[in-house]
């Protein structure tokens, strides 16, 4: 019900926001697993072009930063269906040594049924999400 009450009044929402950069560290937990280094994948021109204009983007931005970390996982451009392509980092050798957080995420259902009684809503838009 919520879904479609946001969905009717998606005019209230602004479709283009600004990038708030608000500085944050997180760890990912390897325990004692030597650092993983992946190369990166070969590409063509094209491809090499659009991922140094798409990391210029994310260092301007503040988003990401240089960095002489022994750790590496390479870059990959999967296409959407626009035809555009979405910038991505292949974490899977990383995610394979991660220690899991053991904190359960909520539900989306009880999410909402807590929201039910609430007066004002907001919209967070996760543009490029993974680097939130």
């Amino acid at each position: 019900e919520i879904q479609d009450i946001l969905w009717r009044n998606k005019i209230l929402f602004d479709p283009t926001p600004s990038i708030i950069n608000i500085p944050s560290q997180s760890a990912i937990k390897t325990g004692d697993h030597p650092p993983i280094y992946s190369k990166q994948y070969s590409a063509s021109y094209k491809d090499q072009e659009i991922k140094f204009q798409e990391t210029q983007k994310l260092l301007e931005r503040g988003q990401i930063e240089e960095s002489t970390s022994s750790w590496s996982s390479p870059i990959v451009l999967v296409k959407k269906k626009d035809k555009t392509m979405r910038f991505c980092i292949d974490y899977r050798r990383l995610n394979a040594i991660t220690i899991k957080d053991a904190f359960p995420l909520p539900r989306i259902d009880e999410i909402f049924d807590q929201l039910s009684d609430a007066t004002y809503y907001t919209k967070f838009d996760f543009k490029s999400g993974y680097f939130q």
